[in-house]
């Protein structure tokens, strides 16, 4: 299997992630570590009633109690959309050695848009950036979702 087709797959599991739950904007995330998933989660803000509950707070959180550590250098993150401010720096402070993301976040995002987090000297550890792994997959996910919202 080639490289791509690895992102794809561990991108597919975060996709599926983001699926799981009809009520929170569908945005799913894994961690990988050593080649296996340590952790995968989705949002969870209404449902933990928890405004920091985003897909990659909670995959960080399970990613470190696994791990027993509270720094995941050996890890990569895979998420459906472009990280906020909040989840950017997360990432930064958990030292995630690679980012993958699927979907741009124009309005929202901190990696490519806006305040291009780990484009600023103030950023202390800056992730390998890999960005439109399955776009069109991800995209499609918020789009439908939004769509429905507005019937």
């Amino acid at each position: 299997m080639s490289n791509s087709g690895i992102f794809s797959s561990y991108m597919q599991d975060a996709i599926k992630e983001a699926l799981s739950d009809s009520n929170e904007v569908p945005v799913g995330a894994v961690i990988v570590y050593n080649n296996k998933i340590i952790a995968k989660t989705k949002n969870q803000m209404i449902t933990k009633v928890d405004s920091t509950a985003h897909a990659e707070i909670e995959a960080i959180r399970q990613a470190s109690l696994f791990l027993k550590k509270y720094r995941l250098e050996e890890c990569s993150l895979y998420v459906t959309l472009e990280p906020c401010p909040m989840c950017a720096f997360a990432i930064s402070l958990a030292r995630i050695k690679n980012l993958y993301f699927g979907a741009q976040d124009i309005k929202y995002g901190a990696v490519l848009n806006n305040i291009k987090m780990y484009q600023s000297n103030l950023t202390n550890h800056k992730p390998n950036i890999y960005d439109g792994i399955m776009k069109n997959e991800c995209e499609l996910l918020l789009k439908n979702f939004f769509r429905q919202k507005r019937k």
